[in-house]
């Protein structure tokens, strides 16, 4: 594991963070690319990136907080400050899904503010997404959290003393749930752009995006280790965390969202059953 890129005095350059502008950067000029060749104005993208990136730092973070409180009531400050009370510098502790809703519900916000179609936009956007999972994953798995159980399998991972996971597990192979997370990035970033010969709507990406994550982070999870504060219920033998009851809530939401829509625009169309010459929509 290489948690620590480099260091400048006090300052420590760590791998997950490099990983994440990586992510930022890359699925910001993907982004653009896609807005260009959908008649998109790309400025406006690079606005909404900055407002999803913010959001989902902020919400990773809060959602993080909020079921680690012990962590932070001595000394709630280090919520936010970057110089923490144990000396150290940087922000430790983030939950994916916390950002997810909340970046997802402020780029949608921030459209509406600015009058354009927000599910236009969000359907340029949605494939980055995935695409910056496979990079910040990569990220965890340097830095050694976001680990996995206990595991036989041969690709099953020991992580050293000093990391997250080798704090929990020492001298254990556990599963490399960073990587299945990375993986399905990827999975979904392919999905999405195959799937997207057959749209017919706005919203299509986005919802689609929304489902295939959560399904994907459901499964995943199983095989992840969460601390006790994180256990949402147990039914039988198999316990479900808080992320997979958000998981499942969100995909009944994407479902009812990619349905709607759909209906609508179908509705829209019998409204109009002689498109103008030249409609894309009269193009099949």
């Amino acid at each position: 594991m290489h948690p620590i890129l480099f260091q400048l005095g006090p300052f420590e350059i760590r791998s997950w963070g490099v990983m994440f502008a990586i992510s930022c950067v890359v699925g910001a000029w993907f982004a653009q690319r896609r807005a260009r060749n959908q008649g998109v104005n790309p400025n406006l993208i690079m606005n909404l990136t900055l407002v999803i990136v913010g959001s989902a730092l902020i919400g990773s973070r809060f959602f993080y907080v909020a079921f680690h409180w012990n962590e932070f009531a001595p000394h709630p400050l280090d919520i936010i400050s970057p110089y923490q009370s144990t000396g150290e510098w940087g922000i430790g502790g983030l939950s994916m899904i916390g950002g997810v809703v909340l970046a997802f519900l402020t780029s949608l916000l921030y459209l509406h503010l600015k009058g354009e179609d927000p599910w236009k936009f969000a359907d340029v956007v949605a494939p980055s997404f995935p695409l910056g999972i496979f990079f910040t994953r990569i990220g965890c798995f340097l830095n050694g959290c976001c680990f996995g159980k206990p595991s036989s399998l041969p690709f099953a991972v020991t992580f050293p003393l000093q990391s997250p996971a080798g704090l929990v597990y020492p001298h254990r192979p556990l599963h490399p749930t960073q990587l299945y997370s990375s993986l399905y990035g990827l999975g979904i970033l392919g999905l999405l752009l195959y799937l997207e010969r057959y749209k017919r709507f706005s919203g299509f990406t986005t919802w689609l995006m929304v489902g295939l994550y959560c399904f994907a982070r459901f499964l995943v999870d199983f095989l992840r280790y969460y601390e006790e504060s994180m256990a949402l219920m147990r039914i039988g033998g198999i316990a479900f965390s808080v992320n997979q009851g958000v998981c499942l809530a969100t995909m009944l939401v994407a479902g009812v969202g990619w349905n709607l829509m759909r209906i609508r625009q179908k509705g829209g169309r019998r409204e109009n059953p002689h498109p103008a010459a030249g409609d894309p929509d009269d193009l099949h």
